[in-house]
């Protein structure tokens, strides 16, 4: 019965088609069967490719984490470091690291950093408390942390839920920093629970629920009061996959676990400072510059690979590193070779008859660059004349200008006057003046919000001297600007990339390849080493050996080039906690990965669809901004924490966060000023404008830019009206009485240099 439905299809019409397009589609027998043949043995072939495919791909997975295991459990790597954060100050942590070194080892040790070796977990490690209230020191152990514990204390809830029970003002802020910078592995201990059963599994949970949203989901909840909870940690700890921020894998690091300086006999100010400790993530070549936190970019005299004080030996039990390093043997030394040595260049020397040009990094790998370099040739901007630029409209001919020297100095005083201006000395201020700017500032920042970037004219000063630096555009997204014009001599100082992707790739490919590199030269990750840092000044090497007291001391390997000054440019965003405004250019601190070092941003919003972006006086609250900063080449990606001092005995509070996103010498910010005007007499689209300029002359010199209103018109100036400033001007529209008539002038501005570049040199 299903025959009679199966569908039958109508045949081909061949009436009207020639016997040689009838055959046309059709494949011989032969063609046929050797066609089919053929696409059975492909996809066979096919089939047995992917398996194979997958398998391999199966094969190196599972090989690179057995080799990350290994790297970081294995007897050649080096401790692993747990953080202890109490979430409250009612935390004890020096009792909770006591009870965790106790259940490593029998033996007692007073190191500062406790590292110890375990033959029952096959483990080695550091165990450090971050010191409640120190910002600084928690960020330095957060930087070098393979798992953060998080402490909160069962006793110091109160009657209500929530984080707040268990978590103060500073660990909150603390764990926000923590996120900005990335969080390693982390988990959360509970102390101080009560000895009831059914209690203390109440209370548990209880925690549990109220800090489980400030947390990673993977992030895991454990009782820590008894040895038996200690030892059930620290046994999935052992077994645990520990993750870091990526940064923190791309450059070698070392963490010192002792500081000494030795006194150079050639330079009286200067001495050499060894730092000791287990070299992590990469291998450090001898020829590498480093960067030591807060100190500043030195070169290696010597490496030293030492005997590891601290083996995984399964016939010692709990052996703790042994506080004198001093003693321990020298394995081998390695020194570094002159012709192989980064540079310790910092500043371009400026050559004052080449103008205002930056030096060029040109990458030297023979990768062929003609579709990059045609594609750089045409984002070049020139300079569009016709774009009501006013600056260069009217010759010196139209207007007297004998006095020259006033007009420079009218010059200067705008870049005095402007956003830039600092405040003045504190120690020259007495207490009520210190209060009387920080209110002006305070003042400013609310004014920039409710009227941004409007300013008055002056009456004393004419306004085509005052603003004699500003010009207008027709567009401020497609008009030209020419990024090479007017260059500050700042500039004459700093390198600029030739093409900063292709280098970035370069400097990358040739770190890893330092991995494979000669033992003459490097010394692998995971080995116990001193380093031997030469050219540090003795006023920052005595306050290094003071700061590693209370917070390691880290000394950072530089990739190529990151020692050179140019222009970085951060995505940030104001911090919850900080209230007080930002100004720019104001001196900040800035900690950019491993490295820190003093800035004075240029602030901007960030536009996508333009070359040219927008400068901000204030860091504003709530949205993220653009921070464009004279600073030391980092290639990202590395996080940012900006911090600002609250002077000599206020400790510095945390003012932003954010990302590092380029380096780019030619990126355009552009000041916005907007003079405004009243309607006097209105007369449809025409009206008469005053209070925006002061005497004709200014008039006829502002006459080529558009003006605008705030109710959407837009018109252009017409003619000078009388002998106080006013204007005619002819808009598109009927103008209204209560509108205000206003002309946009921008000019580009810079980011400040600062006065010294690492921190400890102005502490």
């Amino acid at each position: 019965m299903a025959g009679s439905r199966v569908q039958v299809n109508k045949s081909h019409k061949t009436r009207f088609a020639s016997k040689s397009s009838r055959n046309l589609h059709k494949t011989s027998l032969k063609d046929k069967s050797r066609i089919a043949k053929s696409d059975r043995n492909v996809g066979k072939g096919g089939r047995a490719a992917r398996v194979q495919r997958s398998k391999m791909m199966r094969e190196q997975k599972r090989a690179a984490i057995l080799k990350e295991k290994r790297a970081s459990t294995g007897a050649t790597s080096p401790p692993r470091v747990i953080v202890l954060f109490g979430l409250s100050a009612s935390v004890n942590l020096s009792l909770l690291a006591e009870d965790i070194l106790a259940l490593l080892s029998s033996e007692k040790t007073g190191a500062l950093w406790p590292t110890v070796a375990s033959s029952d977990y096959k483990l080695r490690t550091t165990i450090l408390t971050a010191p409640h209230g120190d910002l600084l020191a928690c960020m330095e152990m957060a930087k070098v942390a393979d798992l953060i514990a998080f402490v909160a204390s069962a006793s110091s809830a109160c009657e209500e839920d929530g984080p707040d029970d268990y978590m103060d003002a500073f660990g909150s802020q603390c764990l926000s920093v923590f996120r900005s910078l990335g969080l390693p592995s982390t988990v959360v201990l509970i102390r101080d629970l009560p000895t009831g059963l059914k209690r203390r599994h109440d209370m548990k949970k209880t925690c549990n629920s109220s800090l489980a949203s400030q947390f990673p989901e993977d992030c895991k909840f454990y009782a820590a009061d008894t040895k038996d909870e200690l030892h059930k940690f620290m046994w999935l700890f052992k077994e645990q996959r520990l993750t870091v921020p990526h940064w923190r894998t791309q450059r070698p690091y070392l963490v010192a676990q002792k500081v000494d300086m030795v006194a150079d006999d050639s330079n009286s100010e200067k001495c050499t400072v060894s730092l000791t400790g287990y070299l992590r993530a990469r291998s450090l070549s001898v020829n590498q510059l480093v960067h030591v936190s807060g100190a500043g970019d030195f070169q290696l005299c010597k490496i030293e690979l030492l005997q590891d004080p601290c083996p995984l030996n399964v016939r010692k039990e709990g052996d703790f590193m042994d506080s004198d390093v001093h003693d321990l043997q020298v394995i081998s030394s390695i020194v570094p070779d002159p012709m192989k040595q980064e540079p310790l260049l910092v500043e371009n020397i400026p050559d004052p008859l080449a103008g205002d040009q930056a030096a060029w990094i040109v990458d030297d790998s023979d990768v062929d660059n003609s579709d990059s370099d045609d594609d750089d040739a045409d984002n070049g901007m020139v300079l569009d004349e016709k774009d009501s630029s006013f600056s260069n409209q009217g010759s010196h001919d139209r207007f007297n200008f004998d006095d020259d020297q006033a007009s420079l100095n009218l010059r200067e005083s705008d870049e005095e006057t402007d956003v830039d201006s600092m405040m003045m000395d504190d120690e020259n201020l007495t207490k009520e003046q210190i209060e009387d700017e920080i209110q002006k500032i305070k003042d400013a920042h609310a004014e920039d919000e409710e009227f941004p970037d409007e300013v008055d004219t002056p009456l004393d000063i004419p306004a085509r001297k005052r603003f004699a630096k500003y010009r207008g555009l027709k567009s401020f997204r497609t008009s030209s600007w020419d990024p090479k014009e007017s260059l500050p001599p700042e500039y004459s100082r700093i390198f600029e990339f030739d093409n900063f992707t292709r280098t970035q790739k370069h400097v990358l490919a040739k770190a890893r390849d330092m991995e494979q590199g000669s033992i003459d030269e490097c010394i692998p990750a995971g080995s116990y080493a001193r380093l031997h840092i030469s050219g540090v000044p003795i006023a920052v090497a005595s306050k290094l050996g003071v700061i590693a007291k209370t917070a390691p001391a880290i000394a950072c390997g530089l990739l190529q080039h990151e020692s050179k000054i140019s222009v970085l440019h951060f995505s940030v965003k104001k911090h919850d906690t900080y209230s007080a405004p930002i100004k720019a250019k104001e001196e900040l601190v800035f900690h950019v990965g491993f490295r820190q070092f003093v800035t004075r941003p240029m602030f901007s919003s960030d536009n996508i669809n333009s070359d040219k972006h927008k400068m901000e006086k204030f860091l504003h609250a709530g949205r993220f901004s653009i921070a464009s900063v004279y600073a030391p080449i980092s290639f990202p990606p590395l996080p940012l924490i900006v911090l600002k001092n609250g002077g000599e005995a206020a400790s510095p509070a945390v003012a932003a966060v954010g990302s590092l996103k380029s380096i780019d010498a030619d990126k355009i910010i552009l000041k916005k000023i907007i003079l405004t005007g009243y309607p006097q007499r209105v007369s449809k689209s025409k009206a008469s404008v005053r209070y925006m300029f002061h005497n004709p002359e200014d008039v006829r010199w502002f006459k080529p830019v558009e003006v605008w209103t705030k109710c959407g018109r837009r018109g252009r100036i017409k003619e000078p009206v009388g002998t106080h400033g006013a204007m005619k001007c002819i808009l598109n529209g009927v103008l209204q009485q209560n509108d205000t008539v206003c002309m946009s002038l921008f000019k580009r501005t810079y980011p400040k240099w600062p006065k010294h570049w690492f921190p400890i040199f102005g502490a």
